[in-house]
């Protein structure tokens, strides 16, 4: 399934209050790996926006007013993220906004959920690391992920840290492979040689220090995956 981040800025935190989405991002994700697609607007609320907020975001009502209205960016944003696998920290949040912003262009909208799946990379994140913080910087200081840039949020920006935090979190971007697809290798017949007259290899046992360290590692992949570090599943299997 196609899979799209999305992230919203707002004029303060209760759209039952009349608050609004001033800034939309969306980035896609593709075979675990960023494309070139993306759709980002600011949209003019025709309201206030919070000291709180504005703190937050720095967008003003200045600055939004010549922006479209949400109606004016429906069409296009519905378009961008249909059928797609919605990735979103702290969905709730942003669901309830768009939602009372569809809701306002009449019924035949429907709600977010009738477009695409909703998978919320905050309860992902508490799950993997209870008891911690789990907010947007502290995930990208855990997975040293480059926020530096982050002085004040941001709708599109915030979505591409997040999907950097997201394939983090789900075991990593195939960022080993040296091309962008996995081809065959056919070995070339008349390049085999004799091995099995080869000396016996020396077998050197780790240190202490050294067996620690792998360890260590294991346990920091366990964590990051889920449980599903195989090397720790395989000296489990070993074990018994």
């Amino acid at each position: 399934m196609r899979q799209v981040i999305l992230d919203t800025e707002t004029t303060g935190l209760n759209p039952e209050k009349g608050h609004k989405i001033i800034e939309i991002g969306c980035v896609e994700i593709q075979n675990r790996r960023r494309s070139d697609k993306h759709f980002h607007q600011y949209i003019n609320p025709h309201r206030e926006i919070d000291d709180g907020a504005f703190e937050i975001h720095g967008l003003s009502n200045e600055f939004l007013a010549d922006k479209p209205e949400f109606a004016d960016i429906a069409h296009d944003l519905i378009n961008f993220i249909k059928d797609s696998e919605l990735i979103i920290h702290n969905a709730p949040f942003d669901v309830e906004f768009i939602n009372a912003e569809l809701k306002q262009l009449g019924k035949k909208w429907g709600k977010l959920q009738d477009y695409c799946t909703i998978t919320d990379t905050l309860v992902m994140a508490r799950d993997l690391h209870p008891g911690q913080k789990n907010n947007l910087d502290a995930l990208c200081n855990r997975y040293d992920i480059d926020n530096s840039q982050r002085d004040l949020h941001g709708a599109l920006l915030d979505a591409q840290i997040l999907l950097d935090v997201y394939l983090a979190m789900t075991g990593g971007q195939t960022d080993l492979l040296l091309d962008e697809e996995v081809q065959e290798f056919i070995p070339d017949p008349q390049s085999h040689k004799i091995l099995d007259k080869r000396p016996r290899l020396r077998t050197i046992l780790p240190s202490d220090n050294e067996s620690l360290a792998h360890q260590q590692r294991l346990e920091v992949l366990n964590e990051k995956s889920g449980g599903n570090c195989i090397w720790m599943k395989l000296e489990k299997e070993n074990e018994e």
